[in-house]
């Protein structure tokens, strides 16, 4: 048995684009080879062609990760490993997530250009410009430090340090702590955010394995990598995200965590200047007294995840506690803040 990890890109881009997707699947499989000591792990490269009229979409999630499930449509390969946060809320039939992995840090971190060492976003000179592709970030941050301005920068980690470090157009930049992490970067880090100054993106931090459904070998051997709490965490998020019926084209933010066999999960819509808000906090027992399942259903997939070593009862819970939440936040207007939000996104 063998499991085959998508790891590539066009060939041009490729050592920029996808340094960090290699480097997390070169992750995920030094993890099932120590589990799995006998099987044959295969890190493939599949080189996508993207056409010149393309390129401009570049760094958009949905284009790559169509292309993973393509291929793996194709039994081309037999796992991909993606960031949970790239994967939408519901998944193309015949594909699950079959193991979630502990998560890392999941905020978002400050960058500060060299000249401004030292210094804090509250401390930055008034109307600094400040990086970010993120409007969930931005509407956020125009809210907590109105003196900065805030534009967009795009680019993997790697092109966005460099136009922050070659030249003076930014004061600072914001990035994702994990990805910053991962690539052994972490002394870049000036500053994480914490919640009360920005929460970060459902799923964020958290590694994904998805696969085919009907593949229950390999479904079994990747399940070993579950993190039961990321799991319950990431299924409330997913959960809160797709009854929003939210998005990457829409400022949402979450935050949760577990304390005392209790899920808090904290969730928030935005508009896009950061105006205005909505954002309430919920939490459920993870008490469970219910059994496992070793049986897979599609139909019984919560939010795209499939974790049969997990009880049944605790991500139901931790689902009911996404929708709960956000239906508190539609019930306040959440989903007319969010109307405006892609109205205005989509018009840019």
């Amino acid at each position: 048995q063998s499991g085959l990890f998508w790891s590539g890109l066009d060939r041009l881009t490729w050592s920029l684009l996808l340094q960090l997707a290699r480097i997390q699947t070169d992750s995920v499989a030094a993890k099932l080879q120590e589990l799995y000591p006998d099987v044959c792990l295969e890190i493939g490269e599949t080189f996508t062609r993207l056409l010149s009229d393309h390129t401009e979409h570049i760094g958009e999630k949905s284009l790559f990760t169509k292309e993973l499930e393509n291929a793996l449509e194709r039994n081309e390969v037999d796992l991909v490993v993606h960031s949970l946060k790239d994967l939408p809320t519901s998944l193309p039939a015949g594909f699950t997530i079959g193991a979630v992995l502990r998560r890392e840090n999941p905020h978002d971190a400050v960058v500060l250009h060299p000249k401004n060492a030292g210094k804090t976003l509250a401390s930055l000179p008034k109307n600094s410009v400040v990086g970010t592709s993120s409007l969930r970030r931005a509407a956020q941050l125009k809210r907590r430090f109105p003196h900065l301005e805030f534009k967009d920068i795009r680019g993997n980690l790697n092109t966005r340090l460099k136009k922050l470090d070659d030249k003076e157009d930014f004061a600072a930049i914001i990035l994702a702590a994990a990805g910053l992490k991962r690539m052994g970067w972490e002394d870049r880090i000036s500053a994480v955010l914490q919640p009360e100054d920005c929460m970060y993106a459902v799923g964020q931090g958290a590694l994904a394995v998805e696969v085919r459904a009907k593949d229950t070998d390999i479904l079994e051997m990747v399940s070993v990598l579950h993190d039961p709490d990321t799991v319950l965490r990431c299924i409330a998020e997913r959960a809160f995200l797709k009854r929003l019926e939210g998005g990457c084209s829409v400022p949402v933010a979450v935050h949760t965590y577990i304390k005392d066999s209790q899920l808090y999960l904290t969730g928030a819509v935005y508009s896009l200047d950061g105006s205005e808000s909505l954002k309430e906090t919920m939490q459920t027992s993870i008490c469970s007294g219910g059994s496992v399942s070793e049986e897979v259903d599609e139909r019984l997939q919560r939010v795209g995840v499939t974790a049969t070593k997990i009880p049944a009862d605790l991500q139901d819970g931790a689902e009911r506690l996404g929708v709960d939440l956000a239906d508190l936040l539609l019930t306040k207007g959440a989903k007319e803040i969010l109307t405006v939000a892609r109205q205005l996104n989509d018009a840019r």
